[in-house]
Parts: C-alpha cells; sequence; structure tokens
C-alpha cells in the first residue's frame, strides 16, 4: 500500500507552492491506483494564527483543484484525528516513549531530544544521498520537542503523525531536506523505518527570489476568482519541478497520472511564470465543452446585463470568440459585442475609419448597402455580394470596406469575426448600431 499526504497549517490562504506539494502526493497516490491512498492532514497547533477562513481555503482549494482525499477531517479514516489539535494524547504516549528510552532530557523547562553524534545520510529519491554530521554539536545541538508550555515541535509531531498514518511516501519541499535529517533520528528512536522521501524544487520568481504570499499568482483562491479552468492549473503546477520527458505540454490529467514519477523531478527549483499558465488556459479553453464553460460563466454575463435566457444563442457566441481569450474572465466583454442595438464609437475608430476625406461618404455607402438586403436574407451570402457590388461601384475591392463596416457595427477598431457576428445581430439592429456610429462619426 502506498499512503502519501497534505498536511498544510490554516494559517492564510492555501499557496500556489502548498497545491503544488498536493498534487505531487496525489498524483503518486493515484499512480498506484486502488493500492495508493492520499490523506490529508490539517496542522493546527498554532493557535494564533489559525483562522477558520483559512481552514476553509484549503478545502475550497484542493476540491476546486480536484485533489481529492482519502482520508482526512472531513472524510475520517482509520488513523484519525486528522487535526494535530486534536491528537495531543497520542503526541504525549509518544514522548513517554522517549522518555523511557532516554532519548529526552529537561533543559529549562523545555525537553530536549537527544541526538546520535554521527554522521546521518538520507536517502532521497530526488537529491540522493544527503549527509549531514551530528558530531559537530555546535551546527546540530539537540533539538527541543517540547516546549516548556507542554506543546510539542512540528518536527516531533510529524514524524509521529506520519507513523500512526503509516505514511510511506513523504513528498515535500526541498526546503525541509535538511529537517529531514533530524526527523530519521527520531524515527530511529521509535523504532519505526522510515518512509521514502522525495524533497522537490522550490518555486521561485523570474528573478531567482522565493516566491511569496504577496506574489502575482501565490494564492490557489487568485485562479478561481481569475478566470482558469482548473484542468489548466493542474497542468501547468504538474510542470513546476517535474518533466514528462516528452515534447507535449498539454496533457490530460489522465496521462500526467501514468507519466509521474520520482526519476522525473528536477533537482533545480522552478520558475514561476503566471503567463504560461494563462497560455495554458488558453490551450485548455479551446478545448472545453461549451456548455460546461457556459455554465462557469453566466454569473458574470449576468452581472455584465447580458442576457441569459437563450442558451444555444449564448453557446453559439462562445464558440466564435473563445478562441480571443485566455481567461474565461475576459469573456463577458466579448459577449457585449453581440448585444445592444447602439454602439460607442472608439476614437482611435473614428481616427482610422472616418478621419479621412471620402470616408464617411463611403460609410454611408455602406449602410445603403445593408438596407438593400432582405432580412430573410440576412447571412454572409446574400451580405458579401451586395458588398462585392458596391466595391465595384466604388472602384475598389470587397476587403477594403470590411473595417468601416466593423466599425459601423461595433464602434471599435477590432472585435469578433465580422460576419458571424452580423448574422447574429441581425438586420434591425446592425442598421440601428451602423447609424448611430454613423451620426457620431459626423459630430
Amino acid at each position: 500500500m502506498i499512503r502519501t499526504r497534505f498536511a498544510p497549517s490554516p494559517t492564510g490562504y492555501l499557496h500556489v507552492g502548498g497545491a503544488r506539494t498536493a498534487l505531487f502526493n496525489w498524483l503518486y497516490a493515484r499512480k498506484h491506483g486502488a493500492e495508493g491512498k492520499f490523506i490529508l492532514r490539517v496542522e493546527d497547533t498554532d493557535d494564533e494564527r489559525n483562522t477558520e477562513e483559512a481552514f476553509a481555503a484549503i478545502f475550497e482549494g484542493m476540491a476546486w483543484l480536484g485533489l481529492d482525499w482519502d482520508e482526512g477531517p472531513d472524510k475520517g479514516g482509520d488513523y484519525g484525528p486528522y487535526c494535530q489539535s486534536q491528537r495531543k494524547e497520542i503526541y504525549d504516549r509518544y514522548f513517554e516513549k522517549l522518555v523511557e528510552a532516554g532519548r529526552v532530557y529537561e533543559d529549562e523547562g523545555a525537553w530536549r531530544f537527544r541526538f546520535k553524534r554521527e554522521p546521518i545520510t538520507v536517502h532521497d529519491e530526488v537529491a540522493g544521498d544527503v549527509t549531514i554530521d551530528y558530531r559537530d554539536t555546535s551546527n546540530t545541538p539537540d533539538m527541543v520537542v517540547k516546549r516548556s508550555n507542554g506543546g510539542y515541535v512540528f518536527h516531533f509531531v510529524n514524524v509521529v503523525d506520519d507513523i500512526e498514518m503509516k505514511i510511506t511516501h513523504v513528498i515535500r519541499g526541498d526546503d525541509h531536506l535538511s529537517n529531514t535529517h533530524k526527523h530519521v533520528q527520531l524515527y530511529e528512536a521509535f523504532g519505526v523505518e522510515p518512509p521514502i522521501f522525495a524533497h522537490t524544487p522550490l518555486i521561485l520568481n523570474d528573478n531567482g527570489s522565493k516566491m511569496s504570499k504577496r506574489d502575482e499568482g501565490a494564492s490557489v483562491r487568485s485562479y478561481i476568482e481569475g478566470g482558469f479552468l482548473p484542468e489548466a492549473v493542474i497542468n501547468f503546477l504538474s510542470l513546476l519541478g517535474w518533466s514528462p520527458k516528452i515534447e507535449d505540454e498539454v496533457l490530460p490529467l489522465s496521462e500526467i497520472v501514468e507519466r509521474f514519477g520520482f526519476d522525473g523531478i528536477n533537482r533545480k527549483s522552478a520558475v514561476f511564470d503566471l503567463d504560461k499558465c494563462r497560455w495554458f488556459n488558453q490551450q485548455y479553453l479551446q478545448q472545453a465543452d461549451a456548455a460546461k464553460v457556459l455554465d462557469l460563466i453566466l454569473p458574470a454575463l449576468e452581472s455584465a446585463g447580458i442576457p441569459t435566457d437563450d442558451r444555444d444563442l449564448l453557446i453559439s457566441i462562445l464558440d466564435l470568440v473563445r478562441e480571443k481569450v485566455r481567461l474565461t474572465s475576459e469573456l463577458p466583454e466579448w459577449f457585449g459585442y453581440f448585444f445592444g442595438s447602439t454602439a460607442t464609437l472608439a476614437d482611435d475608430a473614428k481616427a482610422k475609419a472616418f478621419g479621412k476625406e471620402g470616408q464617411l461618404e463611403t460609410a454611408a455607402a455602406i449602410v445603403g448597402a445593408l438596407e438593400s438586403i432582405d432580412a430573410t436574407e440576412w447571412d454572409a451570402d446574400h451580405i458579401k455580394p451586395a458588398l462585392n457590388a458596391l466595391a465595384g461601384e466604388l472602384g475598389t475591392k470587397m476587403g477594403k470596406l470590411m473595417f468601416p463596416l466593423r466599425v459601423l457595427t461595433t464602434g471599435k477598431a477590432g472585435g469578433p469575426d465580422l460576419m458571424p457576428l452580423i448574422e447574429i445581430l441581425g438586420k434591425e439592429t446592425t442598421l440601428a448600431r451602423a447609424i448611430s456610429v454613423l451620426e457620431q462619426a459626423k459630430g
């Protein structure tokens, strides 16, 4: 049986580094199918810093990412409780084992663990063999395991919990690698074989600094609120410090699970690139089921004042505009092109479409050509020939009429593909917009 765990502290939001650690543990457990279990354990012994909001943020972020756990505070399991604040009796029992073995002593009210004074080598699946010489007492003083107030330190409870919960693989950031030698000595004192360790590279900003809570993209909530799809974020996070050893980057989760292994984890620190995450999101957004995406953005569409009663129309619009965006949060603005009988003429579009001599007359001629098309024949197959005929009369090419037509239709210099937009708007709305824009251009 393979048992991995993620053990966050509820002292703030779920950090992207923590989410990556959770993901690697989840992937390794899921890779082993029915033989793999992923445990969520909450290290909530810091009463001064723990908050209910932070506790909820952990569950929210994990659930949004799809990192389901087999055992945890909300699900229970055979090795609970899964909150450290509820495990004091277990810690007391293990502490007595150290007392009986003569491995702890009191020092000014606190209790210190007596290290063995010899070189300690830890084998890590990523870093290889790492040795710390415990004969140098100045560099490796005996560590406090129980404070003078009776509380236990992280190193002690972490090891006890991993023993009690039968954790077989500890996958965590390599800032914990130097602590592992302390943990190995505790395992030895308890007469327990240590788990297999794999320390993952830290996530750094592009300037080489360690990613902090204040950095953009550090909070999982920022992805939830920022228009990202969880599948895209998972794909992005999986490649922060791990390589599938193939050229493809956009990988379905099933393939990531299948390919994941310690041999693909890099020793070098991973560089965080939020723009690359947006790129991943764009790839997933193009492939995502339209109905699912529409459900995600309906509240935002309603907030933007866009009618949402015609679901088929909204899906048609979504399929037209999704290639233009990277985030779902950008979609409502594009939907806005398809609703409303007037358009506001932007200054840059006005200058480019109507600023030269003769351009206003051309725009008026375009409006006339559109008016000549029967409303029952309002589609590209009839609109294009009418524009082509007008171009012939004006001694130009039809392509030269498309930009002024776009500005007449939208008031802007850019936007969705023009013919599908005009078809969806219909004759009445298209002409109403064009006439309003033309009046603004003359003003």
